[in-house]
């Protein structure tokens, strides 16, 4: 029988942090927070300061006081509470689609002797139409894996797409249909052992998965900030180059902030010898400093503490959908998935459309899915029981 959301929501540990996050009063469950999170409320606060103090008095000044080193310094606070990155390896640029660019022209420079990139033809299409991109810019060809939705890439099914040819493996460490987490150590270590190198996608991961890049070797990291970093629509992307690599990537978008001495207006470009090497243009101030905050929630309540409560919410929400006889495509093992659970229905559309009608915000993707995205700092196991509630109510009417 399943537990009470009562009783789970009173045991919680991480309860009292839902209470320092904008609650929209208009909503009855908002599930969708591993699409877009909710707003803290130290952000708010920081923002308005930033914006009637920092800007508004001191103006350009603000870069010399700190705004220039922000895309490292918050980059490093990232590493250290979400990616188990030593300093100098992490910075805070652009968005996704364009970090993603970069590091595919970084990993394949310095596997300059192969010409393959891998990639799962099920990844999120921003990944694979930069692969495509990239690949054809530099005269490279595309391997496709074709993994089961819920299994996804496994050790197996990588290893027989991996040979003498393969520059750079392209994954995510969270299927963003499915959910299924994937394991990451034995990936990179098998990538490694076919002497590629890994480029991982943590949009889904970060901020609700233990993560620790260094300890794993990988290679290259990317991932947003908007999902469950809970820093606003549109927050700059985050960057990892293990430090063996970052005196050699080179990145092909070789603006100022990338140059060694920022300031010096030089006629010719001299790269910085270190992360901010990977950096392009004028950074996101006001972005940055949301991704901070949002960082810093994070580092407080803990990884571990933000992953049993994933774990506990996704268990839950499983349970529910069980009870209500419906086709769940996320694994049922706590350990291989992430924080989203996904029910599959040939009405998804609809049925998705009419849960916000009635305050149950959730997430259709093609053709058939519905997502179902919690938010370990901001979810409640009451939220999870109302929005079961009317999904099952919707499909009954549909």
């Amino acid at each position: 029988m399943t537990t009470p959301h009562d009783v789970l929501d009173a045991a919680d540990p991480l309860a009292a942090f839902r209470d320092r996050f904008v609650i929209d009063d208009d909503l009855v469950a908002y599930l969708d927070g591993n699409s877009l999170g909710r707003v803290p409320k130290a952000t708010v606060e920081r923002l308005t300061t930033f914006v009637r103090q920092d800007w508004g008095n001191r103006l350009i000044r603000g870069w010399d006081d700190s705004w220039v080193d922000l895309p490292v310094t918050v980059g490093d606070e990232l590493g250290a509470a979400l990616l188990g990155a030593a300093p100098g390896q992490t910075v805070i640029a652009d968005s996704t689609s364009v970090n993603i660019y970069k590091l595919l022209h970084a990993a394949a420079g310095i596997r300059a002797d192969r010409d393959e990139i891998v990639i799962d033809a099920t990844n999120f299409p921003t990944d694979r139409y930069l692969v495509e991109s990239v690949a054809a810019s530099r005269g490279m060809t595309v391997r496709w894996l074709q993994p089961d939705l819920v299994d996804n890439v496994t050790v197996d099914v990588l290893a027989e797409a991996l040979g003498e040819r393969t520059a750079v493996v392209v994954l995510s460490q969270v299927d963003y249909r499915s959910g299924t987490l994937v394991d990451l150590p034995a990936i990179t270590q098998l990538v490694h052992g076919a002497g590629a190198v890994v480029i991982w996608d943590l949009c889904h991961s970060a901020g609700i998965v233990p993560i620790d890049l260094d300890a794993a070797q990988v290679d290259f990291a990317v991932g947003c900030t908007y999902k469950y970093l809970n820093s606003g629509p549109g927050a700059p992307a985050f960057m990892y180059v293990a430090e063996r690599h970052v005196g050699a990537v080179t990145q092909p978008i070789a603006g100022w902030w990338s140059a060694a001495d920022l300031f010096a207006m030089s006629e010719t470009y001299e790269v910085a010898p270190t992360i901010r090497r990977m950096l392009s243009g004028t950074p996101s101030v006001s972005g940055i400093i949301a991704v901070q905050e949002g960082v810093r929630l994070i580092a407080e309540a803990g990884t571990d503490a933000i992953r049993a409560k994933s774990e506990a919410l996704t268990a839950y929400t499983i349970e529910l959908l069980d009870e209500a006889g419906l086709e769940v495509v996320t694994p049922r093992e706590a350990a291989l998935r992430g924080s989203h659970v996904t029910v599959r229905h040939p009405d998804a559309r609809r049925i998705t459309d009419q849960m916000i009608a009635r305050g149950v915000v959730p997430d259709f993707r093609e053709p058939d899915l519905i997502r179902l995205g919690l938010s370990p700092l901001t979810t409640s196991f009451a939220e999870v029981e109302a929005g079961v509630r009317i999904l099952r109510d919707c499909i009954r009417n549909a």
